[in-house]
């Protein structure tokens, strides 16, 4: 079998198993997130986290992804509640599945679509977004241009399904037509007395917002929800740069 003909098997089953999501169409539901996200709801309009939108994520380093990540399974859990599946689609995927039971989701929940060209993985989020059983689509992707991510806002419009591009080492900070652009940075965990490693924490930056307030926060993923913590006066990212100078 030559590679056309394997690849053209590859989106005929991938549009069988869209098709057989749409057929089986459940009613959408538009409830608020009760995750614990506390004030960060206040930088949203009507202070409701904004979902059937599509959201940018800019991850520079891999301590980052990492972060984005699991801010991002935090989210899923209850996104996922609402509707259906969940795609995750990338060309280097940076989610390690079993690390998703940590935020009590079953990875055999998720479609994992790892393709091998940026321009697939494209096709495949906005057709992802247009199909209305999916809660939530993932796309990993480094560039992103307005014309496209413009593409995208017009597929979730429709759908309503709730998107999140996760741009990792991207050339640059281009303007998008995301509603919102995150960055997710990683906070040392406390342990105490105890050996080994704490709860995840995170500095959310919601470094831009669509008639909201941009800010900053900090949360401990603790209980199956986020906890709003004071801000640490060092993060992780901080250490490095007074180690190296």
């Amino acid at each position: 079998m030559g590679l056309l003909a394997a690849k053209r098997d590859i989106v005929q089953q991938l549009q069988k198993e869209v098709l057989s999501l749409q057929q089986s169409k459940k009613p959408v539901v538009d409830k608020p997130l009760n995750i614990g996200l506390g004030e960060l709801l206040s930088a949203f309009p009507n202070k409701t986290f904004p979902t059937g939108t599509v959201h940018e994520f800019i991850s520079p380093n891999i301590e980052y992804a990492a972060a984005t990540n699991g801010f991002i399974c935090g989210l899923l859990d209850q996104l996922m509640l609402q509707k259906g599946p969940c795609l995750w689609i990338s060309t280097r995927r940076t989610i390690y599945p079993p690390a998703l039971k940590l935020f009590g989701i079953d990875p055999e929940r998720i479609i994992f679509i790892d393709l091998e060209r940026p321009k697939q993985v494209l096709w495949a989020i906005e057709e992802g977004l247009k199909c209305e059983d999916i809660s939530v689509v993932i796309g990993e992707l480094s560039e992103l241009g307005f014309t496209e991510s413009r593409r995208l806002q017009l597929a979730v419009e429709s759908s309503n399904v709730t998107g999140f591009i996760h741009r990792y080492q991207p050339r640059s900070e281009n303007t998008v037509a995301c509603t919102t652009r995150w960055m997710i940075k990683p906070v040392s965990s406390i342990t105490g007395d105890m050996p080994g490693v704490g709860f995840p924490r995170w500095e959310v930056q919601l470094v831009k917002v669509r008639n909201g307030k941009p800010g900053s926060w900090q949360f401990e993923w603790r209980g199956g929800q986020f906890h709003s913590i004071a801000p640490q006066r060092f993060s992780i990212i901080k250490n490095q740069r007074l180690k190296t100078g």
